[in-house]
């Protein structure tokens, strides 16, 4: 595995939530919400297993290319739905992060604005990459065309 994440450890966790906006609620209220959430991570769990994260909005872009549901043309859930994804030295160490009484009160306000309620899964890294400079792609295509079988 290459380190994407630096300071990841192989035993690491990554937590995803997914979140749907409630009718009323607006990206606004879902980037102030988890901006405390994430600042009150940062602050109280930077020392106790947190390593970092992010928050992605579906763009409401679907990959033809990438997809084989058939030829989607775009997401409905566009601009309402967002992925929190942070990563842990381990799983006890996140789950003590939400024990916490300055965590708890910012995370029910953020589940206030949730259609969908909440559920995160934890996973476990199993590959993580950066993309070669140019350099080193010209020299893995030299080698494939050097040495590929197929």
């Amino acid at each position: 595995m290459s380190e994407l994440i630096s300071g990841l450890p192989a035993e690491g966790v990554v937590t995803v939530n997914r979140v749907v906006l409630k009718e009323g609620y607006d990206v606004g209220d879902l980037e102030e919400r988890v901006a405390e959430l994430c600042e009150n991570v940062k602050t109280y769990h930077s020392d106790t297993g947190f390593i970092g994260g992010f928050v992605a909005l579906n763009s409401g872009q679907v990959s033809n290319e990438g997809s084989t549901i058939g030829q989607p043309v775009g997401g409905a859930l566009a601009g309402r739905e967002a992925l929190i994804v942070t990563f842990w030295r381990s799983f006890e160490e996140h789950e003590q992060s939400h024990r916490s009484e300055t965590f708890q009160p910012l995370f029910q306000r953020a589940l206030e604005l949730c259609e969908n309620g909440n559920e995160e899964v934890a996973y476990r890294m199993l590959w993580s990459g950066r993309a070669y400079t140019p350099e080193q792609a010209q020299a893995a295509r030299e080698a494939k065309a050097r040495y590929a079988t197929a």
